[in-house]
């Protein structure tokens, strides 16, 4: 056993077991989002587009079967848009998940949706597939500003 007076704990073999486990599936991941090579750096080093698909590596480690993604496009330019759509379709198809998108950017949404549920002020205005859904007149004046 191996006692720390710095740290003040106590760190057995199952530990440095369990830490070499954890760091196995942190680089899984991070190879998984082509960020291996950029492992020592820190997160707030990273360009942006590198950062949103930090962040979905890091909600991905504790395993979830829902992925909630809040605008993740907002402050995109349109090429890490792009890289975004395409990263959130590899998840949703390789990881065996729902991903759930809250997203104004219409053309990200349109990308990665199957279905779609607009809401205008907390109420439902719409409902159906992606298409439809955005031919919907009442869609078009709310979101799309026509």
């Amino acid at each position: 056993y191996k006692y720390s007076t710095l740290e003040g704990v106590f760190r057995l073999p199952r530990y440095f077991k369990l830490e070499k486990a954890m760091d196995a599936k942190a680089m899984e991941l991070l190879k998984v989002f082509e960020l291996d090579d950029k492992a020592s750096l820190l997160a707030s080093g990273l360009p942006y587009g590198d950062q949103r698909k930090l962040e979905i590596a890091r909600a991905l480690a504790t395993q979830p079967k829902l992925l909630l993604l809040d605008e993740p496009a907002a402050g995109m330019n349109p090429n890490e848009t792009a890289e975004l759509m395409d990263t959130i379709r590899f998840v949703r198809d390789n990881f065996d998940m729902t991903v759930l998108l809250i997203e104004h950017d219409m053309s990200l949404v349109s990308g990665i949706c199957e279905k779609l549920s607009v809401l205008n002020f907390g109420q439902l205005l719409c409902e159906g597939k992606t298409a439809e859904v955005l031919k919907n007149p009442e869609v078009i004046t709310a979101y799309l500003g026509e």
